[in-house]
């Protein structure tokens, strides 16, 4: 289903961080840097949109009045963003018809749990996920949490190399950097000189017999990430 974002926030360097951030995490991001640039992407956009973020304090309006123009016209979810500490605030945007609130400074994490909280309850993200994810004749089960290799033999798995195997098998033939794959099985993103996920990587390629200086499945691709290069076949049983 549809996981389009619209964004208005003044600051660029807010804006410039969310749109990465959650476009590394597979949504397509929208942005505007006041209000008029936002009704203008909302009109263009309306009938598209999973969710829009709404800073409450901009050049030339305020969320508020915004999120009174959206509910006009649409139901689509609406998280707001404030500077201020004020309750009243939170209370306000909520009557207005917001979906949540978040307090700045945040962090963009926070922002991601908040976004799939409100997708998973407007039915966006419900969709039941497979069980079963197989791949040159291994079989991953998401419920036992086992990997089986071509001659059904289990392949042992530590708690991180099932996380990241998941991962990849969820987004075959998509080039993952490093950040987006820390986040997905550590719970954060690395600096350029932490090299624990590259280490995580070789062992997983060694438990799917793909190491060697070229492997097949889990390629390198040289200054942007990795990308899990087997065709997947994903069933319910």
């Amino acid at each position: 289903m549809m996981r389009k974002i619209l964004i208005v926030d003044d600051d660029q360097k807010t804006r410039t961080l969310l749109k990465a951030y959650l476009e590394k995490n597979q949504y397509e991001v929208r942005l505007a840097h006041n209000g008029e640039a936002f009704l203008a992407e909302f009109q263009r956009y309306a009938e598209e949109l999973s969710l829009v973020i709404l800073d409450v304090m901009l050049p030339d309006t305020d969320g508020f009045s915004l999120c009174k123009t959206v509910r006009r016209r649409s139901n689509v979810p609406i998280i707001m963003l404030t500077a201020s500490s004020d309750e009243t605030d939170r209370v306000v945007g909520l009557e207005l018809g917001a979906d949540d609130y978040i307090a700045k400074p945040y962090s963009p994490r926070e922002l991601l749990a908040r976004i799939k909280a409100i997708h998973r309850r407007s039915g966006i993200d419900s969709a039941v996920a497979p069980r079963y994810y197989r791949f040159v004749g291994f079989t991953l089960d998401s419920v036992e949490r086992t990997l089986s290799d071509p001659d059904g033999q289990l392949v042992a798995l530590t708690g991180l190399d099932y996380q990241l195997l998941k991962y990849f098998v969820e987004h075959p033939g998509d080039v993952l950097d490093r950040g987006v794959l820390c986040e997905e099985t550590r719970g954060r993103d690395v600096g350029p000189l932490d090299r624990s996920l590259d280490v995580q990587i070789s062992k997983l390629r060694l438990r799917l017999n793909d190491g060697g200086k070229d492997p097949h499945l889990i390629k390198t691709v040289r200054g942007a990430g990795y990308v899990f290069s087997a065709d997947v076949a994903a069933a319910q049983i």
